[in-house]
């Protein structure tokens, strides 16, 4: 022990030689460098990644849920129009999925918005390709789903590419 520390009462001779080594040691120690700028920013880029994300998730939950109750109640309202080679518009508008479980489900997209078909297609796994048409009798809303690629009866599965055709006026 060295004897110009004074020692405090209540200290055995050990604590405080082991108090000295830990404060030579300290002194003598370099100081460690930290880059806050760049811990921020990683912190930042985590926490953006972490809301866009969630965000993502919540969209597909909910649009899907959205568009697929959409589709089921659409599906009965809308009469299609024949057309003079036999088929109807609905056809050029109707996507058929091969689902995980092998059944077939029928999606009716005509007149829904370009976001709202973005949604449904994601959650079959398909990935849609977005084409724009001027038509002056968007019926709907501009940006309306007018036609898609392959339709009906053609069945897609999960991983394949839809065009979809909207209008604007």
């Amino acid at each position: 022990m060295r004897s110009h520390d004074s020692q405090p009462s209540g200290c055995t001779l050990f604590e405080q030689e082991l108090v000295n080594a830990m404060n030579d040691f300290v002194n003598t120690a370099e100081t460690p460098h930290f880059d806050t700028a760049v811990i921020e920013r990683g912190a930042r880029r985590k926490r953006a990644t972490a809301i866009a994300g969630i965000a993502t998730a919540l969209v597909v939950a909910c649009g899907a849920g959205t568009a697929l109750a959409a589709g089921a109640v659409g599906s009965g309202s809308h009469t299609p129009v024949q057309t003079s080679a036999g088929s109807t518009d609905a056809d050029s508008t109707t996507l058929l999925v091969r689902t995980s479980d092998g059944t077939t489900a029928k999606e009716q997209l005509a007149g829904v918005s370009a976001a709202r078909a973005r949604t449904a297609l994601v959650h079959f796994g398909l990935t849609p390709t977005f084409t724009r048409v001027q038509k002056s009798d968007c019926k709907k809303q501009e940006d309306a789903v007018v036609a898609l690629s392959p339709h009906a009866p053609t069945v897609v599965h999960a991983g394949d590419t839809v065009l979809v055709t909207t209008c604007y006026r």
